[in-house]
């Protein structure tokens, strides 16, 4: 097994998990413009669905830095994320306003290629430097 193969899939998941945390750390630490900014995009009971969305980020996060059960950590992230891009940053409904459609779009296909290195680890799992592969010893 070569350096890369080894260290690849770990440095990628803590670039992930890394992202993911300093999202709840920011959306978290501005608790009250986060729900203020959620309650005029006409979200419902925002404060709780924000808590729960911060406790399920934090969850996908440390699954992903320390590889424990990275799969599933994955695949709620990817899911988390494109619901988040196709309701927040849905450049399609943006009217004529070219220069807003433009960083609608650009902010969409950042959370798409986002979603895609999820689906990489979802797929491919976590590496071998990871705590599912530290039982059994083997590669998932």
């Amino acid at each position: 097994m070569s350096i890369s193969e080894l260290l690849s899939p770990l440095v990628g998941r803590l670039v992930l998990g890394w992202f993911f945390l300093a999202q709840v750390a920011s959306y978290g630490g501005d608790w009250y413009n986060t729900v203020l900014l959620m309650n005029m995009g006409g979200v419902p009971a925002a404060p709780f669905l924000l808590a729960v969305t911060l406790l399920l980020l934090t969850m996908g996060s440390l699954s992903l830095i320390f590889g424990f059960h990275a799969r599933y950590g994955a695949l709620l992230l990817f899911a988390l994320t494109i619901m988040f891009a196709v309701i927040l940053h849905a450049y399609w409904r943006v009217g004529h306003d070219a220069a807003l459609r433009a960083a609608e779009f650009q902010l969409f296909a950042c959370h798409a290629a986002i979603a895609g290195g999820l689906l990489l680890i979802i797929g491919q799992g976590p590496g071998p430097l990871a705590a599912d592969n530290q039982k059994s010893g083997k590669r998932k």
